[in-house]
């Protein structure tokens, strides 16, 4: 082994802990390893930077611009309502109908973005219902996932792939070459979660007021204004004792009962009931302070804190939010998002219980927000950041635009499918004639581009570039073949499939898919066998990722709204994840023969 193949395998070793711990933001480590490839000297300047010129990435970011103009026609909403809400009365058909409608959006869409828009109506429909949120948001996710390996387009993993191999000089997939295998595992995947999967799921229901849910009873209280505080007659934002102590004030209700919401310019009077939310540390502060009467035990409900125009509303921090590893504080949240106020975090099943303005939100954290009508559409316009959940999406509807929109995607997908153009061409075109027809801006385009997951895969692309051009990928290759290659091709894609869906469980998809797609094409290279099984087989596997929430994101969104733990991953995800290795064994050379 030379000094460079170990230098390889040390910075791979690397990122696959930084993966795995989440110290740092998956884009982050990707351009990390990049980085650390070109100043070791083992990449060229061009060779590190050659995946941001990738077919794959220009692929994906086209892709998230295609899909962004279908969400913005309105056409899913009104489609995902009349298909949901007719089937809810029957919670067998309903999932049913969940399932299969989510992964047949997923098969030619983002599935992050099709569970981002069908998980709010999913959740209404479990509270007219009086169904369990952790019945039905798991299947979603799972079905998303399902129908994204049916196609090319389903997930960025496909395309991923796809490029690594014409990067090698072979043919890139076809739109429809994984369409075969692909309907096997979401009709298989189905049945499971229908059967065993449903009988698996836990069922805990949603409890009825959100501030219960968000155990508000340690942030919020009541404070009485007495005659010698020295801060009557002032604004909330002028008072000495808002301003030193981290307190939100929420509501004002005056001597003579009046109900008022608290603004900054808010002026303090004597005999003032003052609802404010804050921490247990501040309460203890607070309690003796002078001219202030702290109450204490109170139990609120919505209604208590819903007054006028004002409401709560549950918002979940997207996998690739700006919010990511912030705290309120640091964005000065109630000024960046007009006024909104966080009452409560939930962050996997928990409640936040350090100070509130200091928690480092997450992926998949729920917020519980307190805004006006008027407010509340900043966070409404942000979806990107933050996606209300407590409320079903709504779109302006244009049958014009929605025509225009499919026909465009439709173009792209026959003109990749017949191969007059290459799918990244196609793509690129699309995305031109959307923006000329006025489907969407240039600048709504642009916002709709997730650029980490673009910098995600230009980063990762290197550690295939680096594999290949110092031969770890041989090396890896050859000890592979040579323990396994008695038993035939079968046994070592199958292995192949095993390392996949395992990997990808614990660290990202697309990592996992950059970094076996180089060994798999060197394993079938050794073997003089086609390439396709195993390429197929690291494809497919990365993608179908049910053991853990953190191996796919729309796992990760799902979390929290359907009060999950991190067993209930294992205990339905496990038993899936067998089902389609066996199916994968003894189906995959059918489809792909060697």
């Amino acid at each position: 082994m030379t000094g460079e193949i170990t230098a390889v395998f040390a910075i791979i070793i690397l990122a696959m802990v930084l993966f795995f711990t989440e110290k740092f933001s998956i884009d982050t480590v990707s351009v990390l390893v990049m980085a650390l490839f070109m100043v070791t000297g083992i990449l060229t300047f061009e060779e590190g930077i050659s995946g941001f010129s990738n077919s794959a990435t220009v692929t994906v970011g086209a892709m998230f611009v295609l899909s962004a103009a279908i969400f913005k026609s309105g056409s899913l909403n009104n489609l995902n309502k009349v298909f949901l809400r007719m089937s809810k009365k029957n919670e067998f058909l309903f999932m049913l109908t969940m399932m299969a409608f989510a992964g047949g959006l997923s098969a030619f869409i983002n599935d992050t973005a099709v569970v981002a828009i069908l998980m709010p109506t999913v959740i209404k429909i479990a509270k007219d219902t009086g169904i369990s949120p952790s019945k039905l948001l798991m299947p979603l996710s799972f079905g998303a996932l399902m129908g994204g390996v049916c196609t090319l387009l389903g997930t960025s993993t496909n395309i991923l792939v796809s490029g690594i191999a014409e990067k090698n000089g072979l043919q890139p997939f076809g739109i429809f070459e994984m369409s075969g295998m692909g309907l096997v595992f979401l009709v298989s995947g189905l049945a499971y979660m229908l059967t065993i999967g449903r009988w698996l799921s836990p069922d805990r229901p949603a409890k009825r007021d959100l501030t219960e849910t968000f155990d508000l009873g340690d942030y919020l209280t009541e404070i009485s204004i007495q005659e010698d505080f020295k801060d009557i007659g002032t604004s909330i934002k002028t008072s000495q004792f808002f301003s030193e102590h981290e307190i939100e004030a929420l509501q004002i209700v005056r001597k003579d009962g009046e109900v008022l919401n608290a603004y900054p310019y808010s002026v303090i009077k004597e005999g003032d009931t003052i609802r404010i939310s804050c921490d247990k540390e501040t309460l203890k502060i607070i309690k003796d302070h002078p001219g202030v009467s702290l109450k204490v035990d109170l139990k609120f409900t919505d209604e208590d804190l819903e007054t006028g125009n004002t409401k709560l509303y549950e918002a979940m921090v997207t996998p690739h939010s700006y919010l990511v590893d912030k705290t309120l504080k640091s964005i000065n949240f109630r000024d960046f998002y007009s006024g909104n106020t966080v009452l409560g975090i939930r962050h996997r099943n928990d409640i936040k219980s350090t100070k509130l303005t200091h928690s480092r939100m997450s992926a998949g954290d729920v917020l519980l927000i307190r805004s006006e009508d008027k407010m509340i559409n900043k966070i409404r316009n942000s979806s990107e950041d933050l996606l209300i959940i407590s409320e079903e999406p709504t779109f302006k509807f244009s049958w014009k635009k929605m025509i225009l929109t499919l026909s465009v995607v439709a173009l792209v997908v026959l003109l990749a499918t017949f191969k007059i153009f290459p799918i990244a061409v196609a793509a690129i075109t699309g995305c031109v004639l959307l923006i000329l027809l006025r489907s969407l801006t240039a600048e709504e385009a642009y916002k709709a581009v997730d650029w980490k997951v673009i910098f995600m895969l230009a980063g990762i692309l290197s550690m295939g570039v680096a594999l290949e051009k110092t031969g770890a990928a041989d090396l890896l290759a050859k000890g592979l073949t040579e323990s396994l290659g008695q038993f035939g091709p079968t046994v070592i894609m199958s292995v192949i499939f095993g390392i996949t869906f395992l990997a990808t469980n614990i660290m990202s998809n697309n990592a996992t898919a950059a970094l076996l797609a180089p060994i798999a094409i060197a394993v079938a290279s050794s073997m003089q066998v086609s390439e396709r099984p195993f390429l197929m087989a690291v494809t497919f596997a990365a993608s179908l990722s049910f053991m853990t929430p953190m191996g796919y994101q729309t796992n990760t969104m799902i979390y929290t709204p359907g009060n999950y733990k991190f067993v209930d991953y294992l205990k339905i995800g496990t038993p899936l994840n067998l089902l389609y290795w066996v199916l994968a064994t003894l189906l995959m050379p059918y489809f792909f023969p060697f």
